[in-house]
């Protein structure tokens, strides 16, 4: 068939043809915000699970929902070596801009924009990734005292303000929380805990990997009454076959209801899968309808493409003694894993693995569901670690 004509989207946050069974998370999402908007209790949002489960295609389809409603939205990606302060001061400036062209909020906007010309002023010397340019001068005492909680808790205050005044809402989107540090949780989770307090309508939806649980509890341990927390995981069999089959059928192309069980049984529902399997199966058929045997074929492709690709950047991250840490892991199969059964494949203490377990941890590879278990954060990762170390021993 056609490749061009091609309807699947495997790709790193790329938008599915079909967002299968997130209908009702993006509803509630929406209640939240519009309570908050509307001056009633709501809580922000933090979406967990797994890689590949659609969370930042998720988040991104909620900043639509919230834009399409006439929300202010800011969005930021939470790589593992920038500041917090950094990536919000960019997207607070275009907001502020935004609210100071509304007649009611013009004044309590202008105010936030000297808030955020002190507050970059003051944190430039701890953070030297702050580079943003200032509309206007700096007011004395409001949001300058280089305490980072403190100012910007100031900063939100006067953001807050002005969208009460516009009668709306600002929400700050954020991917990839969990490598936001330490520090910086805590200053965000109490400045929206003062704002929420103000009752002022500034919300907070992020995603993250299943770890941000314990790291928002020790920046904040009333983080956990803040945030609501949506668990994303693979899709139910019926709604996996629906996110592989109504983009075909749209193209005018069908699955054998048999091939579409092998892809959803081969994929454990995981979206990013299914569109990298609804692909290969689209290209490796001649005709309608895709049958199992073009599915067996396209699976070869399939686990090709995530051996060199999503598996293989994460694989390539890791040291030598996190590799073997992880394929030993990979040995007692997909998990959790207790961390004695680990150790005990590796010949090794349990104690003289705690600093390799928690390198993993923190570069979000393995994270721990309870008290002494350890998981993989990448659905399938223990069959990648078979098929590149066959050598359990290496």
């Amino acid at each position: 068939m056609d490749p061009i004509l091609n309807p699947y989207a495997p790709g790193a946050g790329t938008q599915p043809p079909e967002l299968a069974g997130r209908d009702e998370l993006r509803q509630n999402a929406m209640i939240s915000l519009q309570r908050i908007k509307a001056g009633r209790p709501g809580k922000s949002i933090v979406m967990v699970g797994l890689r590949g489960v659609g969370k930042t295609v998720l988040l991104d389809r909620i900043r639509e929902d919230a834009e399409n409603t006439g929300f202010y939205t800011m969005h930021i990606e939470a790589p593992e070596n920038r500041s917090l302060p950094s990536m919000i001061a960019p997207q607070l400036r275009s907001t502020l801009i935004k609210l100071s062209r509304r007649e009611k909020a013009k004044e309590l906007a202008e105010t936030g924009l000297k808030a955020l010309a002190g507050f970059v002023s003051a944190l430039r010397v701890s953070y030297h990734d702050i580079a943003v340019r200032l509309d206007f001068s700096p007011e004395p005492g409001l949001a300058d005292s280089t305490d980072l909680e403190s100012d910007l808790r100031d900063l939100f205050i006067a953001v807050g303000n002005a969208a009460k005044a516009d009668d709306n809402c600002v929400t700050l989107f954020v991917d990839e929380i969990q490598y936001v540090k330490e520090i910086e949780l805590a200053a965000l989770i109490s400045t929206l805990h003062f704002t929420a307090l103000r009752n002022l309508p500034i919300a907070v939806v992020a995603a993250g990997l299943p770890q941000v649980l314990g790291r928002l509890g020790k920046a904040k341990s009333y983080a956990e009454r803040m945030f609501d927390f949506p668990h994303v995981g693979p899709l139910p069999p019926k709604d996996a076959k629906t996110a592989v089959e109504k983009p075909a059928m749209q193209a005018g192309v069908e699955f054998e209801s048999d091939a579409i069980d092998e892809i959803v049984s081969r994929t454990e529902g995981y979206p990013y899968f299914l569109q990298v399997w609804g692909k290969y199966s689209w290209d490796v058929a001649d005709e309608s309808p895709i049958t199992h045997e073009v599915v067996d074929r396209a699976s070869e492709l399939a686990v090709a493409e995530l051996d060199d690709g999503f598996f293989l950047v994460r694989f390539d991250r890791m040291t030598a003694s996190e590799k073997r840490y992880l394929r030993a892991m990979a040995e007692l199969g997909s998990g959790p894993h207790r961390s004695g059964d680990i150790a005990y494949q590796l010949g090794r203490e349990v104690t003289s693995l705690a600093p390799i377990r928690s390198q993993l941890i923190s570069k979000g590879m393995i994270w721990s569901p309870a008290h002494g278990d350890t998981a993989f954060t990448v659905p399938m990762f223990d069959q990648f670690m078979k098929r590149i170390m066959p050598d359990p021993t290496a």
